[in-house]
């Protein structure tokens, strides 16, 4: 038996036994409901052996993923009336939660252009119940450290390893102008409390929802992050010109709720700029997935985020050196989606 494998045998005990304990049940089993690209894994069990009387139960190695910021992010969004799973109880020394079971589909299980409108709807009016959040004392600001290491995230991992370009070819002097542009566009914005992933994957139908997961990197950031990040998604594509509507239909739902939202078109603009920002930071991170952390399937979605950066960098003139790094450097390798 490698150490590894001993490791995962003792993990697994230590959840087993916790979950029992937690639930009150002797007899409770344990099977892998799912896992996300970071180090949490969650698992679903049956209380006396009824299958329609299921829990969760998260699981977060304290020594890679500390749960703490999750349980803090949780309870602020409770507390500022977002669906979020519910907590039976919680030991973050052990880093263990126990949750409420919704289900085993997500709303990208459930979207379809027939019921699209009504779903982001729904998404729609709890994005803004979680931005109207004010209680933000003690939360991160998307600050020029966090757009620094957001920015690096493509320079190193995807033009640096993934492509293998040298830093000396000219290619980082135009990334550089183009990121400082991004980072002004995006500072200038109104911000707001900022999921950071909000997206179909981590809404989950509820009757109350949908019910937000993996809110645990909320930060005070610019408005429009989330909207596009619902709208231009990793895993799915929606026609540029529902796109609009939707950010729109937003748009006027913030603006009913008091929300900084600014005019028409400078919002679609911010919309714009900011989905740049983070097309690039996860092209970087599904480099990481693949090279640090062995988990390779992410980046069979990077040409939809090519797509994505193309199309924005050819409607604006100041993002021009980053269409003509993707156009010389990128598409040869990554042909957009």
């Amino acid at each position: 038996m490698t150490d590894a494998t001993a490791n995962d045998a003792e993990r697994a005990g230590a959840r087993l036994a916790w979950a029992r304990a937690a639930t009150g049940d002797a007899r409770l089993r344990l099977d892998r409901a799912s896992s996300d690209a970071g180090f949490r894994s969650y698992w679903r069990g049956c209380r006396g052996g009824d299958a329609d009387d299921t829990v969760i139960v998260m699981d977060s190695p304290p020594a890679l993923e500390d749960v703490r910021p999750w349980l803090e992010k949780h309870a602020l969004l409770a507390g500022g009336g977002v669906r979020v799973p519910r907590v039976g109880a919680h030991d973050a020394d052990a880093g263990f939660v126990l949750l409420e079971d919704l289900g085993r589909s997500t709303y990208f299980d459930h979207l379809e252009p027939q019921n699209a409108e009504e779903l982001f709807g729904r998404c729609i009016d709890q994005l803004v119940r979680l931005q109207r959040i004010d209680s933000l004392a003690g939360v991160r600001r998307y600050d020029a450290a966090l757009y620094d290491r957001d920015r690096r995230l493509f320079d190193d991992w995807f033009l640096g390893r993934h492509l293998g370009l040298a830093a000396d070819c000219g290619v980082l002097e135009r990334m550089e102008l183009v990121q400082r542009r991004l980072i002004e566009s995006a500072t200038a914005q109104a911000h707001v409390l900022v999921h950071r992933d909000y997206i179909p994957r981590n809404l989950m139908p509820a009757d109350d929802g949908p019910a937000v997961l993996d809110f645990q990197d909320a930060v005070v950031g610019p408005i429009a992050y989330d909207p596009v990040s619902l709208l231009r998604d990793a895993f799915m594509s929606w026609p540029e010109d529902g796109v609009r509507v939707t950010l729109l239909r937003y748009r006027d739902a913030a603006r009913a709720a008091g929300l900084p939202v600014p005019d028409e078109r400078r919002f679609l603009r911010d919309c714009d700029w900011i989905g740049v920002q983070r097309h690039l930071k996860i092209l970087g991170i599904f480099a990481r997935l693949h090279y640090r952390d062995g988990k390779s399937k992410y980046l069979a979605d990077a040409p939809r985020f090519v797509r994505y950066v193309l199309d924005v960098a050819s409607r604006y003139r100041e993002l021009a050196p980053l269409r003509e790094v993707f156009e010389t450097y990128v598409t040869p390798r990554v042909p957009p989606l």
